[in-house]
C-alpha cells in the first residue's frame, strides 16, 4: 500500500492520523510504502478499497 494512496483515500495526513488513532508526525514518518501493522487496519477501515498487499509482479520468470 503506498503513503499517497492513503493520504489521498483520508484527505490529508491529519485526517489519515485521526482515522487511524495515531499522530500525524508518525504518518509523516512513513516511508513510500505504509508499515504493514498500518496497512492491515487501513485495509479494514476503508472497507478493503485500499489493500495491505499489492499483488507483485512477476519477476524473471522463465
Amino acid at each position: 500500500m503506498k503513503k499517497n494512496d492513503v493520504l489521498e483515500y483520508f484527505g490529508g495526513v491529519s485526517k489519515a492520523a485521526n482515522a487511524l488513532g495515531i499522530t500525524r508526525s508518525a504518518v509523516s514518518q512513513w516511508d513510500d510504502i505504509v508499515p504493514e501493522s498500518s496497512a492491515y487496519k487501513i485495509e479494514s477501515l476503508t472497507g478493503g478499497k485500499l489493500k495491505a498487499a499489492q499483488p507483485q509482479a512477476a519477476q524473471g520468470c522463465a
